[in-house]
C-alpha cells in the first residue's frame, strides 16, 4: 500500500463522510467503497471507513448489506473498530417499531437532487432574503373603543406614595431615627 493510495483513500473518506452529513447516502456509500477499496481492512482507518459504511449503507436502506459488514467488523483486530461494530450490529439487529404515520416528518432525499438544481434553489433564496423589507405601519387605534373612565386606582396610588413621603419627612424633623 502506497502513500499516495492512502491520501485518495482519505479523501474518499473525507467525502463519503461530509456527504452521509449532508443527507446523500447514496453519494456517502460510492466514496466509502472506493475509501474502502484502498484500505488495508485491518487497519485502523480501514476499520473506521468501514463502520461509516455500515451507517451510510443503513441509512441508504440497505441493512443487510450493514448487518453483514458489521458481523465481519465484530472480529476486526483493532478493538475500539470491534466495540463499535458489536454496538451498531446490535441495533441494526433489533426489533423494529412501528410508529403511527402523524408521528413520523418526511424529509426529502437531498442526493435525489441535481447540484444545478441546488444552485438554483440556493440563488433563488438568497434574492429573497436580500430585498428590503417594507416597514410595518403603526396599528391604528381606535379612541372610541378605548376604556377612558377613571378607575380611581391612580389616585389611591398617589395618594399612598405622599402619604409615605410625609410620614418620612415628620420623621427626619421629629428627631426620631427609623
Amino acid at each position: 500500500m502506497t502513500v499516495e493510495s492512502i491520501e485518495i483513500a482519505r479523501g474518499y473518506y473525507q467525502t463519503g463522510k461530509a456527504a452521509f452529513e449532508s443527507g446523500k447516502y447514496r453519494e456517502a456509500v460510492e466514496n466509502l467503497e472506493k475509501a474502502s477499496a484502498l484500505l488495508t481492512r485491518n487497519s485502523r482507518l480501514g476499520g473506521e471507513t468501514e463502520l461509516w459504511l455500515v451507517t451510510a449503507y443503513e441509512a441508504a436502506g440497505r441493512t443487510d448489506e450493514a448487518i453483514a459488514l458489521c458481523e465481519r467488523l465484530k472480529r476486526h483486530p483493532h478493538l475500539e473498530t470491534a466495540k463499535q461494530a458489536r454496538r451498531l450490529h446490535y441495533i441494526l439487529k433489533a426489533p423494529k417499531l412501528q410508529r403511527p404515520s402523524e408521528w413520523m416528518t418526511q424529509i426529502p432525499d437531498l442526493g435525489a437532487l441535481s447540484d444545478n438544481d441546488l444552485k438554483i434553489r440556493a440563488a433563488g433564496k438568497s434574492t429573497k432574503s436580500s430585498q428590503p423589507k417594507k416597514p410595518a405601519e403603526p396599528e391604528f387605534i381606535d379612541l372610541s373603543q378605548v376604556n377612558t373612565k377613571d378607575n380611581r386606582f391612580i389616585w389611591v396610588a398617589l395618594m399612598g406614595i405622599g402619604l409615605t413621603v410625609l410620614y418620612l419627612v415628620w420623621l427626619n424633623f421629629s428627631g426620631t431615627s427609623v
